[in-house]
């Protein structure tokens, strides 16, 4: 005798499955979708995160507030000390007084100009800023003209006002337009194609420290070789670091020069933006071929 094969299984319905979860869209959930338009970013998205980030850094805030307090104030200090002197400004401009706190004032932009994309190094920032934009001339391009469009309109504006101030206080011959032009517009040129050859050296070194002190050196030591050097023999080089040195440059466009020969009238914006963009070329093959 043999065992009865067991009974075939019921067959399957959907009410032993249990609930099925809801498709993906029926009721609102589902796959998420981003609002944000998904493309590449140009030139204009890369020029708005750049002043996002310049704005809401303290380096900006000390280093232009330094330079917007010191420059009237030194400026208008001098004014006072030769009003009290009663020394003469007759045979020149009232506005060439306004070197003596540009001069100071420059230091503040070289700061800048470096943090500008050093503190992204040193914070590791860079990586995102190039995940997002990988162009890496756009964020160059981005960065230099946020940085030149608010040192040249800051140094401007106020150059300007020291420009009013020691007019307003001393008396002497009047200032043509040249004057004005080249102490207020042609000073703010100056500085900023200065902070834009500071963010150059920056891209370069990748280190703030580093390059403030190759900036500081750039703008001190050819005076100060050139002060030292006796020898008849380093004659030549001695005039050439007197002219072509920064703070002489400067004085030139306020009429001022340390030397009665060399870069006059608007030849120091020439010079400084002749630079800037061979430095600015080095930088953005450094930026380019180099990892982060």
């Amino acid at each position: 005798m043999t065992t009865p094969a067991p009974p075939p299984p019921p067959p399957h319905t959907d009410q032993d499955a249990g609930p099925r979860p809801p498709e993906a869209g029926a009721d609102g959930l589902g796959p998420y979708a981003s609002p944000v338009p998904d493309r590449d970013p140009g030139l204009g998205d890369a020029i708005a995160s750049e002043w996002t980030k310049i704005r809401s850094v303290r380096s900006t805030m000390w280093t232009l507030g330094v330079l917007v307090v010191l420059l009237p104030a030194v400026g208008l200090l001098t004014a006072l000390t030769v009003r009290a002197s009663d020394a003469s400004v007759e045979d020149g401009s009232v506005l060439e007084l306004g070197f003596f706190g540009v001069l100071p004032g420059s230091i503040c932009v070289i700061t800048l100009g470096v943090l500008t994309i050093t503190s992204e190094y040193g914070t590791g920032m860079i990586r995102s800023t190039l995940t997002v934009c990988p162009s890496r001339a756009r964020v160059l391009i981005a960065k230099s003209f946020v940085l030149f469009l608010l040192t040249f309109t800051v140094t401007t504006v106020t150059t300007g006002v020291v420009g009013v101030l020691q007019t307003a206080a001393l008396d002497g011959a009047p200032p043509t337009g040249d004057d004005w032009l080249r102490s207020t517009v042609g000073v703010g040129l100056y500085i900023a194609l200065l902070g834009l050859l500071s963010l150059a050296f920056g891209a370069i070194v990748r280190h703030s420290a580093g390059a403030i002190t190759i900036m500081i050196a750039l703008f001190l030591l050819p005076l100060v070789l050139a002060v030292f050097m006796f020898a008849p023999a380093l004659s030549g080089l001695q005039h050439a670091l007197f002219v072509y040195s920064i703070p002489n440059q400067i004085g030139a466009l306020y009429a001022g020069s340390l030397t009665m020969s060399g870069p006059t009238g608007w030849s120091p914006v020439l010079i400084i933006a002749g630079v800037t963009a061979v430095v600015m070329a080095a930088a953005f093959a450094s930026l380019d071929r180099r990892d982060v």
